[in-house]
């Protein structure tokens, strides 16, 4: 007998359909899986016939053949367990095809029965919903996930003998979850911005940043403060919407990060160590799962210490910077992955760390100091729109500074700015192009001036006026500004320190 039913793998951030088609035919006994599956789908014939037996359902002596459709795309994982048993069950008489009804299937098996969590439902139930499919199948530990698209019954049974009872409508399992984030009570575990003492201008930088999602690179010595501005961050910026949260969920849920959780609720803070390779941050792998800057999507991606990564991680980031996307290419396909973040780097003066300090002196010579710093590329340095110094602050400043703004406060300020950049057009300032700078961002005689003097001393290329230029416009946001003027101009060359012969 034959029997099809219907899964889903995932390529990218997207679904697409997978036939499992099953025939159970006279012949000697044994199982194949065919349609480009790979080793652990291979492995999944000894847990299913482990889980069907320990479940009370013993298939007859015959020859079975799965076949996972379409054959020319590549499949890999344990999602296909369930759909495979069902298959099965079907395939020999023991189930009634039309109890499979518009219904899809995803799951891995223990050799009990039990269903286990998978990779990726999330996207498979948003194109589930999009094909109009009634019901879907998932592990419990699924549910969640999968609920919170709607659209379609999520039904999430715990064991296999559990799964055949919904299918034939002895039981349900039905599965619910709400569409409501947990952003509040994520930002109450914040690290507060009123905590940083002095440092005004790296403040106004990181508020700045925020208001307008630019780039932004703290330079200064260890112990400065730089790390404890960065981490404070993701409290200022505004908090997701629910589509931005479908987004990065998406994302999580590729990882197999959720944990069980619906949606991911606050914008993610990812701090890779120096030693992550080329695959870990921008993805990668022998099946291509997302990196550290898809799992930053719509969030923070923080490198601490940045001339410590290798030059080819580091290179690999001007792509991705660019087109707030990333394609991981393989012989039979290529994934492509949001990867729309705010990159917040760190970084020291010199090798030793002190140029310019005020509290210890520098002992590098200038040879070391120009190999050090010239580790960090002209064209990715183009793509960070602040370069701002930490100095560290000597101990009576640090002892009688009064505290700071508290991140409510900046927050209210940095949320009034990206509304004004939401009704002028829709996408924050950091994205716009040149096209749609000339329209939102007219300067006045002063500022043109100013910026044509500016370009011709620090020999600014073309990208980096535009950097300054949308800089500008957040400045002028921040104030309540419709014209970008030449104050705004001159705050915005303060943070290029790069730009300058010397640090």
């Amino acid at each position: 007998m034959f029997a099809r039913v219907a899964s889903a793998a995932v390529v990218g951030i997207e679904a697409a359909p997978i036939d499992v088609e099953v025939d159970v035919a006279v012949g000697l006994p044994c199982c194949n899986i065919v349609g480009l599956a790979d080793a652990g789908i291979r492995e999944g014939r000894v847990r299913i016939r482990g889980a069907l037996e320990n479940s009370g359902f013993k298939l007859p002596p015959r020859r079975i053949t799965v076949n996972l459709a379409p054959a020319d795309l590549r499949k890999d994982g344990a999602a296909y367990d369930v759909p495979i048993a069902v298959g099965m069950l079907c395939a020999a008489g023991m189930l009634d095809p039309g109890v499979l009804g518009n219904t899809l299937f995803v799951g891995e098996l223990a050799l009990d029965g039990t269903l286990r969590p998978v990779r990726g439902v999330l996207p498979i139930a948003a194109w589930a919903r999009g094909r109009q499919v009634r019901r879907l199948i998932v592990p419990p530990e699924n549910a969640a996930e999968a609920a919170v698209v709607g659209g379609c019954d999520v039904q999430a049974p715990r064991h296999l003998t559990e799964l055949i009872g919904v299918l034939r409508g002895e039981t349900t399992s039905t599965a619910t979850a709400s569409a409501a984030t947990t952003t509040a009570a994520a930002r109450t575990t914040l690290p507060d911005l009123g905590e940083v003492r002095g440092q005004e201008v790296p403040r106004r930088a990181l508020e700045i940043a925020a208001a307008g999602g630019h780039n932004l690179l703290f330079v200064g010595s260890p112990g400065s403060g730089k790390t404890m501005l960065a981490q404070r961050l993701p409290g200022i910026l505004p908090p997701l919407t629910f589509d931005e949260a479908l987004e990065t969920t998406m994302v999580y849920s590729i990882a197999g990060l959720l944990g069980g959780s619906a949606l991911v609720g606050a914008r993610p803070f990812r701090a890779p160590h120096h030693t992550v390779s080329p695959a870990g941050l921008i993805g990668g792998g022998p099946h291509a799962r997302p990196g550290e800057i898809s799992l930053a999507h719509n969030g923070v991606l923080f490198l601490d210490e940045l001339l410590e990564y290798p030059r080819s991680v580091l290179e690999s980031l001007r792509q991705p910077l660019e087109d707030r996307t990333v394609t991981i290419v393989r012989a039979r396909r290529a994934a492509v992955y949001p990867a729309d973040f705010m990159l917040i780097a760190a970084l020291n003066p010199c090798p030793c760390g002190y140029l310019g300090s005020a509290v210890r002196t520098c002992i590098c010579s200038a040879a070391a100091i120009g190999g050090y710093r010239a580790r960090l590329s002209g064209p990715l340095v183009d793509r960070i729109d602040l370069h701002v110094e930490v100095p560290a602050l000597p101990y009576h400043e640090l002892a009688h500074a009064e505290p700071g703004e508290p991140t409510a406060v900046v927050r209210d300020r940095v949320a009034e700015a990206r509304d004004r950049q939401r009704r002028r057009g829709g996408t924050s300032n950091a994205r716009l192009t040149s096209a749609a700078l000339s329209k939102v961002a007219p300067i006045d005689d002063a500022g043109h001036e100013l910026l044509e003097r500016a370009a011709g001393r620090l020999g600014l290329s073309a990208r980096a006026i535009t950097r300054i230029r949308r800089v500008a416009r957040t400045i002028a946001d921040l104030e309540g500004s419709p014209v970008v003027r030449a104050a705004h101009l001159a705050e915005t060359l303060q943070y290029r320190v790069l730009d300058q012969p010397t640090v």
